[in-house]
């Protein structure tokens, strides 16, 4: 994009005598108390440092897609499985065409004509690259360098913005501006390993009876391979199409590289008949595929190993997002200092072709993500899921906090007032509204051992931005009923929407990095694992001539949570507590339970 900094062209002089902004007051859109925990104000940003302004504006049918999101994903509706295309989202997705007007004015009188601006395929969102001194003028801000202090990173923000009183209505959010979160990763670093540890030996043909009845093989309670997770979950006699159409899709962000050679080593070890095969890669603005075995992530090995592993021959994708590079304060850089997450969901809900299936495996404490960009992403989900994507999530590593789970320090609320509260994981806790009639993910916890029990690690908790959605309202409150009076009381929004609502094996997962085999741990884990049994679950169906699943819990909560293994011990601590209980049905650790796949494949065949 060019940027017009001197002349204002013929365009911006025609739209700006449409509307006058002159007397108009600014008034403050956004701001927060403060940055969060572990961010500290470094030095002001330099004047001349480009950033990638992203502007959402509003969409007044957002509600009509609701709706039709409710009906198509309820099992028992006479719409299920009636997924909208690509062009009927959209459609409900459009601002007013007046918005577009007034903000094109708006970005006009500060020198920016049409071919300066990227519109989303919606047309909801608006991307700029401006430097800080002039977007400080439009926005009536400051910005700074804030640096966090325990990874040392460095990010452009503001702790607030004002806009003129007349763009109030006709803009939802622009970013970056307030928003702290990091995305990372949900890897415990605890479990994390770079060299190769000796498997515990066990004598051949040794089993343990798993959740099924069925036999498994011993050595999968020390570590966990394909074969462990389809006999755990009791999917070995099941094998899946490459040419039905049916896709299971992944996501890499931060410089989370997948290397090939990584992955064709792990196939020839654990599933031989997918050797040589590949998935199709996807680059998103402007994300690489470094093939180095330095650059090698072991989040992207996790996730296209395992997911992909388990699905083969389902064709796989794998989304490579650039974003968020490091940035040196005193050294001007022409790569932007965004999140990445909306620079892949803009790239997807624009395609025609979406994988029926999408696991990620990053977040962050929902407190660090404005509640205006919040709504705005889940939004987003939302619009996939009424095309009939099932989207999971990983709950997190940290319990119902963050950091050290002994420590209440990181669970301190960003408000100002600074007291000890739960932190929930967004978008494990992402719903599609406010109004937050349902949700638009599916998060996944997880478990260790066999027979299974919850993992000390698992996310879990209650949304502090969301209220829970009425399908979900039976499963929750009796688990509430459970907790003594008074449990954990100001700690968490007990009105909350509740994760997660699945779990999977998140131990001793046995990846490929670097050539060597590496134990890996997380719900990073759980994620991709629980992704590849739903997208054998579409494959079933599409082979029925049947519709994908889609948006997954309407159907957990109202049936399908019958053909899942209940979790009932283990725990999450954090935050200077023991946590929450698994215990018999849902509970804020494990949600459901684990999958089987041969009883949740005769459900999904049932269904219409």
């Amino acid at each position: 994009m060019k940027f017009v900094t001197l002349l204002v062209l013929p365009f911006a002089a025609a739209l700006a005598s449409t509307v006058s902004f002159e007397g108009c007051k600014q008034k403050v859109k956004e701001s927060i108390h403060g940055p969060p925990h572990g961010w500290y104000k470094h030095a002001p940003a330099p004047k001349h440092h480009m950033l990638e302004l992203k502007i959402a504006l509003p969409q007044p049918k957002f509600p009509e897609l609701e709706q039709h999101l409710w009906e198509i994903s309820d099992p028992s509706h006479a719409r299920y499985g009636a997924y909208l295309s690509k062009q009927e989202t959209e459609a409900l997705m459009a601002p007013h065409p007046e918005t577009l007007d007034i903000v094109s004015e708006w970005l006009a009188l500060h020198g920016l004509a049409e071919e300066d601006v990227i519109r989303s395929s919606a047309r909801d969102w608006v991307t700029i690259r401006v430097p800080v001194g002039l977007a400080e003028e439009m926005l009536d801000t400051t910005y700074h360098v804030y640096k966090h202090a325990e990874t040392g990173e460095s990010i452009v923000r503001t702790t607030s913005y004002s806009l003129p009183d007349i763009l109030h209505h006709h803009v939802d959010l622009i970013q970056p501006t307030t928003m702290f979160a990091r995305f990372k990763a949900f890897k415990s670093t605890l479990h994390w390993a770079n060299q190769a540890q000796p498997a515990v030996s066990y004598p051949p043909g040794e089993t343990i009876t798993g959740p099924a009845g069925n036999p498994v093989d011993a050595s999968c309670n020390s570590t966990i391979t394909l074969s462990c997770l389809k006999q755990l979950y009791n999917a070995e006699s099941y094998t899946t199409s490459a040419t039905n159409c049916n896709k299971l899709g992944l996501t890499g962000y931060l410089d989370q590289y997948a290397n090939n050679k990584d992955l064709q080593q792990f196939y020839q070890a654990q599933n031989p008949s997918a050797y040589g095969s590949n998935y199709t890669l996807v680059s998103i603005n402007g994300g690489k595929n470094n093939q180095s075995y330095e650059a090698a992530g072991g989040e992207a090995n996790l996730d296209t190993q395992f997911g992909f592993g388990l699905a083969w021959p389902t064709p796989g994708m794998f989304y490579t997002t650039a974003g968020e590079p490091p940035f040196i304060p005193d050294v001007a850089t022409p790569n932007n200092t965004n999140e990445p997450y909306t620079y892949w969901l803009d790239y997807v809900l624009s395609q025609d072709d979406v994988p029926q299936t999408i696991s990620t495996s990053y977040g962050d404490r929902e407190q660090t993500v404005p509640y205006t960009y919040a709504t705005r992403v889940c939004a987003g989900m939302a619009s996939l899921g009424a095309r009939g994507v099932s989207l999971l999530f990983s709950s997190g590593d940290s319990g119902v906090g963050a950091g050290d789970p002994t420590s209440g320090q990181e669970c301190q609320t960003n408000d100002g007032h600074n007291v000890t509260k739960f932190q929930p994981t967004f978008p494990a806790s992402c719903p599609y509204t406010a109004a937050n009639l349902d949700q638009s993910v599916t998060a996944v916890g997880g478990t260790v051992n066999i027979p299974e029990t919850a993992v000390d690690f698992s996310s879990g908790g209650f949304s502090n931005y969301f209220a829970r959605p009425a399908y979900q309202e039976a499963a929750v409150s009796a688990y509430l009923t459970t907790l003594a009076p008074g449990t954990y009381e100001g700690l968490y929004n007990c009105t909350g929407r509740a994760f997660p609502d699945v779990a999977a094996q998140s131990v001793n997962f046995s990846v490929i990095y670097q050539g060597q085999a590496t134990p890996v741990a997380g719900t990073s884990c759980a994620s991709p694992a629980f992704a590849a049994f739903v997208s054998m679950l579409n494959d079933a169906r599409i082979n029925a001539q049947k519709a994908p699943l889609g948006f997954l819990n309407p159907f957990l909560y109202s049936a399908g949570y019958n053909a899942l293994n209940d979790i009932t011990a283990g725990s999450n601590p954090g935050c200077g507590t023991p946590g929450f209980n698994a215990t018999v049905g849902w509970d804020p650790v494990t949600g459901y339970g684990t999958p089987n796949f041969e009883k949740l494949k005769d459900l999904v065949l049932a269904m219409p």
